[in-house]
């Protein structure tokens, strides 16, 4: 007689009790995943990970502390072979790139927990990629050509805060033609007509901070 699986372990890790108890609900009914952890910040997230090493983390974005971006790169420092799935309201096409370029092996709204998370872990755990249908469309919608270069997002950060052209061209030491060159750039990249939907654009893709 085959000997059984052990179960794959996982840590949840979000300052949210009732998300926890969700996750932990959702989980306990499966006979292939155990919880072995829980972790309410980032800083909590690292030090449970050295103890449990778990064979999954599920990882928050927005915490107190060391946020999510920050607790997934340590992790991933300090141990190289971590399975990281993060869970986000986020949908933005840039956040996810970047997350999934510092090593996450996952990328899922919070919203698609109920039906995929299950689905998420065990694909990650196989060794293998996990990212929501929606986001994987916001990457073909936008493609990385697209991406707004340091200058471009710190133009739109400050669009975003209400400054005019004057205001930018001050802030960043250049012409305000300068700037106006750059908005028509920006424009074009986020498919934008106007400077409101080009700061709605770039806030909802990631650019910029919400």
């Amino acid at each position: 007689m085959a000997a059984l699986k052990p179960p794959i372990n996982v840590l949840v890790v979000d300052d949210h009790p009732l998300l926890r108890d969700g996750i932990s609900a959702l989980i306990g009914s499966q006979g292939d995943i155990a919880l072995c952890g829980e972790a309410s910040s980032g800083a909590e997230a690292l030090e449970r990970h050295r103890k449990l090493r778990p064979d999954v983390t599920l990882m928050d974005l927005q915490m107190p502390g060391i946020n999510g971006f920050d607790a997934l790169v340590a992790i991933r420092t300090e141990f190289p072979d971590a399975r990281v799935i993060v869970l986000t309201n986020y949908r933005g096409d840039v956040t996810a790139r970047a997350l999934l370029r510092s090593g996450a092996s996952g990328y899922l709204l919070k919203s698609g927990v109920r039906t995929q998370l299950l689905d998420a872990i065990r694909k990650v755990h196989a060794g293998n990629t996990y990212v929501q249908t929606e986001i994987l469309e916001e990457f073909e919608q936008h493609p990385v050509s697209e991406d707004l270069s340091g200058r471009e997002i710190a133009i739109m950060r400050m669009v975003a805060r209400g400054l005019t052209n004057k205001e930018i061209a001050q802030g960043i030491g250049v012409s305000t033609e300068t700037v106006k060159v750059a908005l028509k750039n920006i424009f074009f990249k986020l498919d934008a007509s106007d400077r409101t939907q080009a700061a709605i654009t770039a806030t909802r893709r990631g650019f910029l901070d919400l």
